[in-house]
């Protein structure tokens, strides 16, 4: 079926102007400021985007879906991460595949892929987990990425459960090199997090308080220079997810004037909020609702991370959707905080809270936000101008976006799978009217209107 979004206010990170937007065959065909009537296939869904915002589609270019993680399983499935996703206006996620370390790499790649395809509303791909590198599976990799998976992922964390040794850290970085692939990290200290985890349990500090404290600014920043440090001696380009704090920030910018090729993503949860969340006393264990890692930071952090966007030091807004359930899952940890399944489930709420506190704010124009949220993700991952771009030729994959629209976030309104929402009660600026992927309307004011299933997978070429 055709498509015409009429008389929509269209922004991208280098566009601002008002105009008509017609796709046909799941693309873009004519970006014109009015389209004659006549050129409309009968039959057309015709949507009114007067006084609304027209924006590419959003690209979450990290979340967890399928995880088995500290011993259960996320709480999502493809539907309702797909259905969550929608109702936020982010028609594309990029989902990390994480194999335990006994797993076959091609093994695990076909599990994760096999979960979303008949289950995924929306376009999907991911970046590939490297959690052993034995010579005898390294051509698996290769095979993985011929197949469209054209970016690594490595932990420098979760020591003896998913963090590399050095040695096939720099092996593994010196293939993505030679491949072409970019190669995303989540870069703290694996042995100093677990020195610190023991002697914190040892002292009794057990609680979801001094999280934290096991993990501290200086821990992260030292897992950015190590990795940069690899970076530089090989040439590999690397990503850094979910950067939490300036010391992380500024490792990241003094590799980057070395002429590393580093690129920064930061995380909704660490905008927004700030420790203090998982030391609240009154909460009591309710304060494990708010346990991710890298933690939750200083409030001053918050500041470093808005600028960075501003500035584009700081290329991605992204989510680390990792969402488990408080009443059983997040119960886990009672005892120990280091058993609490790790993550803050914001994959619906990303793009409505950048606009909230970003965009309404006056953090960030409009475009930047457009840029940090969907452009920059497909440029960087081999997607652009397919996504991330209102082009002709491009997929239809359309936001029409209501900056007037006031609500509430709450648990109520939420279709991940998780039972509570951490910003509960939150006032909410602006919402997605319409959502399109490749140009059928896949969600309705906060709602999902669409076909399960009709997601499909992207595979990536190496642009690295």
């Amino acid at each position: 079926m055709a498509l015409l979004i009429r008389g929509g206010r269209i922004i991208t990170p280098t566009d601002d102007f008002t105009g008509d937007i017609y796709a046909e065959h799941e693309t873009i065909t004519r970006i014109e400021p009015k389209i004659d009537d006549r050129l409309v296939a009968p039959g057309a869904e015709i949507v009114d985007a007067r006084g609304k915002y027209v924006f590419p589609g959003f690209i979450d270019p990290h979340v967890h879906i399928y995880l088995p993680f500290m011993g259960t399983y996320a709480a999502d499935d493809y539907e309702s991460a797909s259905k969550a996703a929608l109702a936020g206006g982010t028609t594309t996620l990029i989902e990390m595949i994480c194999p335990g370390q006994s797993d076959e790499p091609i093994a695990a790649f076909e599990l994760w892929k096999s979960k979303a395809e008949k289950l995924a509303a929306v376009d999907y791909t991911f970046h590939m987990s490297v959690v052993r590198f034995e010579e005898h599976i390294r051509e698996q990799f290769r095979e993985i990425v011929k197949a469209g998976v054209a970016s690594f992922k490595v932990f420098l964390a979760y020591k003896g459960a998913l963090n590399l040794s050095d040695e096939h850290l720099f092996a593994t970085m010196k293939l993505a090199k030679d491949l072409g692939v970019i190669v995303t990290a989540h870069c703290e200290n694996a042995d100093a997090i677990d020195a610190l985890q023991k002697s914190l349990l040892a002292a009794g500090k057990t609680g979801p308080e001094w999280h934290e404290s096991s993990r501290p600014p200086i821990v992260e920043a030292d897992g950015v220079h190590h990795l940069c440090t690899f970076a530089e001696l090989l040439g590999t380009h690397v990503y850094i997810v979910h950067t939490s704090c300036e010391p992380a920030v500024r490792a990241a910018l003094a590799a980057r004037q070395r002429g590393v090729n580093v690129w920064i993503e930061s995380v909704i949860p660490h905008f927004v909020l700030d420790k203090t969340y998982a030391e609240r006393p009154e909460g009591g264990f309710d304060a494990a609702k708010f346990v991710m890692s890298p933690p939750l930071r200083d409030k001053a952090n918050q500041a470093v991370l808005w600028n960075g966007v501003k500035s584009r030091d700081i290329s991605t807004i992204a989510t680390d959707h990792a969402p488990f359930r408080f009443a059983d899952q997040k119960q886990m940890g009672r005892d120990a905080f280091t058993k609490i399944p790790n993550g803050i489930p914001s994959v619906q709420e990303r793009v409505d809270l950048v606009h909230t506190h970003g965009v309404a704010a006056n953090r960030l124009g409009v475009q930047a936000m457009v840029d940090a949220c969907s452009t920059q993700a497909a440029k960087l991952f081999g997607l652009y101008p397919r996504k991330g771009a209102i082009q002709l030729g491009s997929d239809a994959d359309l936001v029409v976006y209501d900056p007037s629209y006031r609500g509430k976030f709450s648990k109520e309104c939420s279709h991940s799978n998780v039972d509570y929402n951490a910003y509960e009660g939150w006032e909410q600026k602006g919402r997605a009217a319409v959502v399109t992927v490749r140009g059928k309307i896949q969600a309705r004011d906060g709602e999902f209107v669409g076909d399960i299933g009709r997601g499909q997978f992207l595979k990536r070429e190496p642009t690295h």
